[in-house]
């Protein structure tokens, strides 16, 4: 038997509606959600909930003060959107010309004020404090860090958090959980290779830079094929090669561009020393240079057990027995929702959102992706349960 959050959630899908398709028509990028930053402050404010502003650089807190002081539980939403443009035209689609929602921010966003609605109005109920973590820049170049940097974890100290992201894979009133490590740590990296111009008549007189990345390309797959456990997963993606100038010149230059994820901290550590063993071994045997430079990104989010059977039961206590899935494999996407579940036990859960029926079936980051606005009541229901039971309230 299900509870009554569901209902109480559904009754402000019209405001919930309403701010997400504000966002959606006004998308901002990383470090520059100063419109969205500024709405979610004045809807929080509507509410009469303490704000803090600006917290690292564009971000929002909101608090929420139970009956009396208790442990404190933070849930998070990201703001960004991505440099996308969008098609096709909706009548919320973005204003913004290269810009837009493709992963569903805006849904979380619009998410978690609707949790603030719920649980301002019911802060008679329960004790302790909620924080409400509206972050920037999760696209990039993150916003965790800062964020936490400028104390949003503290003043009152975070004892656990809590977060969710749209899912297109599994259908709306459904929810997915995944114990342990359920993200990839993504990092990336910039191989430069030098040769020498000519003319594409006289190759023998030059060296050809696109001739050795290609072969720098295919070789790097071979560090996946063949130096690692084929159970380890390990992707290494070049996503851009640019070089030359025209059909007959010999390129004296290119640059690539790539990604690599890993789910273990040991395997992640070597990728680097590989890559570079390898590209500069081609190079050298093929009379070019190489220039490499290799950045790591976000850690692996790990799911703590406690609370992902804390969500687990906040979902069947809001949605049924049968709506809560268990994700058996991490995704190679990255998140830096980890930064906060370093801090304090934390559970980064999957909200479906497809609707076949409607064609919200299309993957994040894709120009025409979309989800179905009935899981926003779902998203916030369970979230709200979670933190009510957190804090040891019936609600």
């Amino acid at each position: 038997m299900t509870d009554t959050m569901l209902a109480r959630a559904t009754a402000v899908l019209p405001e919930m509606v309403a701010h997400r398709r504000q966002f959606h028509q006004h998308p901002e990028l990383g470090m520059e959600e100063f419109e969205t930053a500024a709405a979610v402050a004045a809807a929080l404010r509507a509410l009469d909930i303490e704000v803090r502003e600006r917290v690292g650089g564009t971000g929002v807190v909101g608090l929420i003060r139970g009956r009396r002081p208790g442990r404190t539980i933070a849930i998070r939403a990201d703001m960004d959107a991505l440099p996308v443009q969008e098609q096709p035209d909706r009548p919320y689609s973005s204003r913004v010309a290269g810009k837009m929602h493709a992963c569903g921010h805006d849904g979380h966003t619009a998410i978690l004020l609707g949790v603030g609605t719920l649980l301002h109005g019911l802060r008679g109920e329960f004790d302790g404090q909620v924080k409400l973590l509206f972050q920037p820049a999760e696209e990039g170049p993150g916003g965790a860090q800062p964020m936490i940097a400028d104390a949003a974890m503290e003043n009152p100290h975070v004892d656990a958090v809590i977060g969710l992201h749209i899912n297109t894979e599994i259908p709306t009133g459904r929810i997915g959980v995944g114990h342990g490590v359920t993200s990839a740590a993504p990092d990336g990296f910039q191989i430069t290779i030098r040769g020498v111009g000519g003319h594409g008549a006289h190759p023998h007189r030059s060296v050809d830079a696109i001739a050795v990345g290609c072969q720098v390309v295919t070789a790097l797959q071979t560090i996946v094929s063949r130096e690692v456990d084929p159970v380890n997963p390990l992707v290494i993606t070049v996503g851009t090669f640019q070089g030359g100038f025209r059909g007959n010149v010999i390129a004296p230059e290119v640059t690539m561009t790539g990604t690599v994820r890993t789910l273990d901290p040991e395997l992640r550590v070597t990728v680097e020393s590989r890559m570079r063993r390898l590209a500069g071994g081609i190079c050298a045997a093929m009379r070019a240079e190489l220039e490499m430079q290799y950045s790591y990104g976000y850690p692996s989010v790990v799911n703590e057990e406690g609370m992902c059977r804390l969500v687990e039961a906040a979902g069947r206590s809001v949605l049924g027995q049968d709506k809560v899935l268990l994700i058996p494999k991490p995704s190679m996407g990255g998140e830096d929702f980890s930064y906060f579940a370093q801090l304090a036990p934390g559970c980064f859960f999957r909200l479906g959102a497809r609707n076949e029926s409607r064609g919200m079936v299309l993957p994040g980051h894709h120009p025409g992706f979309d989800f179905d606005e009935e899981c926003m009541p779902v998203g916030a229901a369970v979230m709200v349960r979670a933190a009510l039971d957190y804090l040891g309230s019936g609600g």
